[in-house]
């Protein structure tokens, strides 16, 4: 798939007045959603932990990490935050677009919403 991007929010769970919207790119082989430190920060939203992360080189680095709300195409859902370096550009990782009901389209090369969330997965 090609570069694809999408606006997206992201919410202080604690306070959802208190957001930040900002141009994604949807990485569909990135688990979780990486946002530029300086913008969670000035939400109120802090590290709650840290993980450690494979990075496209093959390095390994470990990340503050939180849970915040995220708005995807008037859909939304509350997913794990990863704090990147200011400069960096968000990603949008796939599971936010999950939980939010939103799949690739990689012959348009854009979201759609799904017309329905699995509740669970199908039996072989």
């Amino acid at each position: 798939m090609g570069l694809t991007r999408v606006e997206a929010v992201i919410r202080n769970p604690a306070n959802p007045a208190r957001a930040w919207q900002g141009r994604f790119l949807v990485d569909s082989r990135a688990i979780d959603t990486l946002v530029p430190r300086q913008h969670l920060e000035r939400i109120g939203v802090r590290p709650g932990g840290q993980r450690v992360y494979t990075m496209a080189d093959g390095s390994r680095v470990k990340m503050d990490v939180a849970v915040a709300q995220v708005e995807i195409m008037e859909e939304f859902t509350g997913v794990l935050v990863i704090f990147g370096d200011n400069e960096t550009e968000p990603l949008l990782g796939v599971t936010a677009m999950e939980s939010a009901g939103i799949e690739i389209d990689p012959v348009k090369q854009r979201l759609k919403k799904q017309s329905s969330t699995a509740l669970k997965k199908a039996c072989a």
